[in-house]
Order: structure tokens, then sequence, then C-alpha cells
């Protein structure tokens, strides 16, 4: 049995990349939230942290998607 080395590594590194910017997508997504409960408490417009935050989580949802149909096809 021969084992393809350079792929392998290839492998685990682009999914360590894409692990890790998912995961501080989503943190972003977090704090997008976060951020707009502070601004509703001090009386101010969430809006804008509302929207940066719902697309973070769009984007995770997308790569998901995305990660799925490649699994899939």
């Amino acid at each position: 049995m021969h084992i393809d080395w350079a792929a392998l590594g290839s492998v685990f590194g682009v999914s360590l990349v894409v692990t890790v910017a998912l995961v501080g997508l989503f943190t972003l997504g977090i704090v997008g939230l976060s951020k707009s409960e502070a601004a509703t408490t001090a009386g101010t417009s969430p809006a804008l942290a509302t929207t940066a935050a719902y697309t973070c989580f769009a984007a995770c949802a997308a790569a998901v998607a995305y990660g799925i149909y490649l699994i899939m096809a």
C-alpha cells in the first residue's frame, strides 16, 4: 500500500485553515450579537451589529452547505 503523504498533508492543511476560519467567523457573529444587545441596552441603534452578526452566521451556513455539497458530489 502506498500513501501519498503530500496529498495527505495538503488535505490536513486545508482542513485546518478552513476550520479555524469557520470558528473565527462564528465567533465574530456571536460578538456581533453581543454588541447588538449592548447597543440596545445603551439606547442606540443595534442595526449594524445585528446585520454583521447575521452575515457572519449566513457565511458559516454557506460554508457548511458547500462542504456538504462537495462530499455528496
